[in-house]
């Protein structure tokens, strides 16, 4: 193959190609992403180091009162070892790998998506990118239930940097939600953040108060009309479903308001 090939597929321009194929796409957290990558040889013979998909996402960081937005990469699954993609091969590399616990929910726009490259020295990677739609898993699912029966309504979820809580991770993942009928002459908003394990869920509650006359000014001005406190659901309680769940929350909220 001509010397010219080679440089032009250096880069990318007949090069290998890449394109995944995912078998849906819509998961939940702890469910197996199946799929196949299909890759066709260009116009020479080309040496990959290796093939891999990552999980990714975005969030948010601020820093002097700036907003960054960060790509991280929840989990990488390396596919093969080097070979040689010979010209015009068309090769199909299936795989499949468990939906980390900690994955986001694509609430508000939120982007998870599932990232495959080829490593080659020398020259412009190929990439594929694929959107994939993150729903609650069931135990997930179980507590948002609840929330509504109490007449919250959702507002809005955002990934913000926050390493100390992302329990290994350099974000969390906050739900927030209008208060409704019951609850809207004493709070203002409701912020949930969710940690998944196999066996249970962990809630971290934020109440943010709504503060009458002079306490509740003064509660304003120091920060202080918001409550903080922790539910931890096991398997057995969310099996219980969401009127359960849900009775729990209001003795919380009531003896926090």
């Amino acid at each position: 193959m001509s010397f010219f090939n080679k440089m032009l597929a250096s880069v990318g321009i007949g090069a290998v190609e890449v394109n995944t194929h995912l078998e849906k796409s819509s998961y939940y957290p702890g469910e197996d992403i199946r799929g196949v990558i299909h890759i066709r040889g260009g116009n020479v013979d080309q040496n990959v180091d290796r093939i891999y998909v990552k999980l990714m996402t975005e969030y948010i960081r601020e820093h002097d009162d700036k907003k960054f937005t960060e790509s991280f990469i929840i989990a990488k699954v390396k596919l093969s070892d080097s070979l040689v993609v010979k010209q015009g091969d068309k090769l199909e590399i299936p795989f499949e790998f468990p939906l980390p616990l900690e994955t986001p929910l694509t609430l508000s726009r939120q982007p998870v998506w599932v990232h495959t490259g080829l490593d080659i020295e020398y020259a412009i990677d190929p990439k594929d990118r694929d959107f994939i739609e993150v729903t609650p898993h069931p135990y997930t699912s179980v507590a948002l239930d609840a929330v509504s029966e109490l007449g919250f309504q959702f507002k809005k979820a955002t990934c913000e940097h926050h390493p100390r809580l992302g329990r290994g991770l350099p974000f969390v993942q906050e739900i927030e939600f209008y208060p409704g009928r019951e609850y809207a002459s004493r709070i203002t908003e409701l912020e949930l953040i969710m940690y998944l394990e196999s066996d249970r869920l962990t809630v971290l509650v934020e109440i943010d108060r709504r503060g009458r006359g002079l306490s509740g000014w003064l509660e304003r001005s120091f920060d202080m009309d918001e409550r903080q406190c922790r539910m931890i659901l096991e398997k057995s309680e969310l099996q219980k479903g969401p009127t359960y769940i849900a009775e729990i929350l209001k003795n919380m909220l009531d003896r926090q308001i």
